[in-house]
């Protein structure tokens, strides 16, 4: 072959590469969403949120799913817009502040001189998608910031049931929406348990 063709052939060769470059499919981005809930006016009770421990492996900005026993399938273009951990921070901050009727949050760590009534510690076990559902383990700490006094400590196991083949990246971030819309419920139940239990000893 003449070495006056070389340069051309070359030129040729990159062209396709960047052809095939360019055709790639982007990447898809998702979050987490709150519930909707009406403008809250309150200011109390006021409520922190965090830390939020989420499992190794899923600390990562592909979205993974353990769909084949002890098999993981981590997404290829499908991205988290935001740090996981962060992401249910947020969710469950904006969904306790509705439930609650209260504008009074703060996210972990917060100023020890103006700690929160009631903190809110979530260690994430499980958050997994297949086929047939969505589920979500998590055990979950109240207590009081300002002495540290325990409240509530519980593990919840939630699922959601999804039509079959329906686990498309958009139905998997909107299904952990709303198993942390559950677990929010929970949350805020026991919060409320306390108001009252602390409101009645109070009024004795």
């Amino acid at each position: 072959m003449s070495r006056k063709f070389l340069p051309l052939l070359w030129l040729m060769a990159l062209g396709l590469t960047l052809t095939g470059c360019g055709s790639s499919p982007p990447n898809s981005y998702y979050v987490l969403s709150a519930h909707e809930f009406p403008a809250t006016n309150g200011d109390t009770p006021a409520v922190g949120v965090g830390p939020i421990v989420v499992p190794e492996y899923l600390i990562r900005q592909n979205l993974v799913y353990n769909r084949d026993a002890n098999t993981l399938h981590v997404a290829g273009l499908d991205m988290w817009g935001e740090p996981l951990e962060d992401g249910i921070q947020r969710v469950l901050a904006l969904n306790l502040s509705g439930l609650l009727q209260t504008q009074n949050m703060r996210f972990f760590p917060w100023n020890p001189k103006r700690a929160p009534d009631y903190g809110v510690k979530v260690n994430l076990l499980q958050l997994d998608v297949n086929e047939d559902e969505a589920s979500l383990k998590a055990e979950w700490l109240i207590y009081r910031p300002a002495n540290g006094e325990s409240i509530k400590r519980r593990i919840s196991q939630l699922i959601l049931p999804l039509s079959s083949g329906t686990s498309e990246p958009d139905q998997v971030a909107e299904a952990y929406s709303k198993l942390l819309l559950q677990l929010s419920k929970i949350i805020a139940a026991s919060i409320r348990t306390d108001q009252t239990e602390q409101s009645s000893a109070t009024s004795h």
